[in-house]
């Protein structure tokens, strides 16, 4: 396959919750195509579902090698190593197992009657104050740090420097690579003092205490990758889900009649969730970089060992040869496998909990406030620019 000069990345959008253009045409042409990011490093973008689902499960498609120093990047600052998201088998394998059981069913579930009264306490607020209300400061923003800091054990006073920390640490650009690793130094000394202070009084059940806890065939997380594992989570969990709500709402609220039906009728959220996650670009890469660990034929190409390769998430998600009207928000949609959380070893751990987030949040917004519709036009909407899209405000009106 003939490959045009790279292209830069990542791609201007066309709007504030549309993909950028650039994706289906490369689907459609050049699945795998050289691509150039910010830093003057330059990778391949994969484009389609099935080429994305390879370098998503194939290990010769490799996380830690991404970390290393000489790695092509597409931030200025090096991915951190120590982190499960920058890990291969079998250091991967052995984090998981302690981690794992802390993020199944049984105890995501036990934190719902928390996030329905923070969500019912936030939407509380914006009925006080009236239409119109901010859905990005009022719900999507402040109901997923809450929950993350419940899980942590985290004191609410501290709330604001955890979204800061997070804030410049997902930066593209905007933060100096010294601003970068000051605020994870930050973050990771507050976490050092709060795992410490657990270990002077009697457990509280919060997930670090269960991390702190925890073992498996005798082996124990240290120290040191509690407090990785405390930023890890924090960074994963905050702003992806803050961002997915405001965007999905945004899909909802944009479609007359679609928000009283689904008020009318709950049972129907939940497949409208897994919709929203698929349509979602809040990426505004829509994926990790992984290195060729050896040389790899990829969607017609030789990927050659050392380079990046970078699997396009939200490309995949509109591929139409997976998804049906693939460009069309269907919240009924029955053939669902969106990748939104990944696969393979790295699939999200934390996707439980954010699909309880997303299902609560639209099921108490849905149902507070009949009637509920975007206060402006959808093309008027400002986004943040970092890794994450973020919607700088979101005004509805009911």
């Amino acid at each position: 396959m003939n490959q045009p000069e790279a292209r830069r990345f990542p791609f201007p959008s066309p709007g504030p919750v549309e993909i950028a253009e650039e994706y289906a045409e490369l689907r459609a042409g050049c699945p795998v195509a050289r691509v150039r990011f910010a830093t003057g490093d330059s990778g391949w973008l994969v484009t389609r579902y099935g080429d994305v689902r390879t370098v998503l499960t194939d290990a010769r498609f490799s996380r830690a090698a991404a970390a290393r120093p000489d790695a092509p990047r597409m931030r200025p600052l090096l991915p951190d190593p120590s982190t499960i998201l920058s890990m291969d088998p079998p250091e991967h394998t052995r984090l998981h197992k302690l981690v794992a059981r802390a993020f199944g069913k049984k105890p995501i579930e036990r934190l719902r009657p928390f996030a329905e009264r923070i969500t019912d306490d936030l939407l509380a607020a914006m009925e006080r104050t009236g239409p119109p209300a901010d859905l990005v400061s009022g719900l999507a923003m402040p109901l997923p740090v809450a929950v993350i800091c419940q899980l942590l054990g985290v004191p609410y006073d501290d709330r604001d420097r955890f979204c800061h920390w997070a804030d410049v640490m997902l930066s593209l650009g905007s933060h100096t690579p010294d601003q970068v690793r000051a605020a994870r130094a930050g973050l990771a000394r507050y976490l050092a003092g709060l795992i410490e202070a657990k270990r002077g009084r009697p457990a509280q059940e919060d997930l670090l205490d269960l991390l702190v806890a925890a073992r498996e065939d005798g082996d124990r997380l240290s120290e040191q990758e509690l407090v990785v594992f405390g930023v890890t989570l924090l960074i994963a969990g905050y702003h992806t889900t803050s961002s997915t709500l405001a965007n999905g709402a945004v899909q909802l609220l944009s479609r007359p009649g679609l928000a009283d039906r689904l008020a009318r009728h709950p049972e129907r959220i939940p497949p409208a969730v897994e919709e929203v996650l698929r349509y979602s670009t809040a990426g505004v890469n829509g994926g990790t970089i992984r290195v060729a660990t050896e040389d790899v034929q990829l969607g017609g190409v030789l990927v050659r060992a050392g380079e990046a390769v970078l699997p396009a998430i939200t490309s995949a998600n509109r591929d139409e040869a997976v998804f049906g009207d693939a460009a069309v928000f269907d919240p009924e949609r029955e053939h669902n496998p969106h990748l939104a959380f990944g696969l393979g070893v790295h699939y999200c751990l934390g996707s439980q909990l954010a699909r309880l987030e997303l299902t609560v949040a639209f099921s108490r917004l849905l149902a507070r406030f009949p009637g509920l519709r975007l206060a402006g036009p959808v093309e008027e909407l400002v986004c943040t620019s970092g890794v994450i899209r973020n919607l700088v405000a979101l005004p509805v009106v009911w």
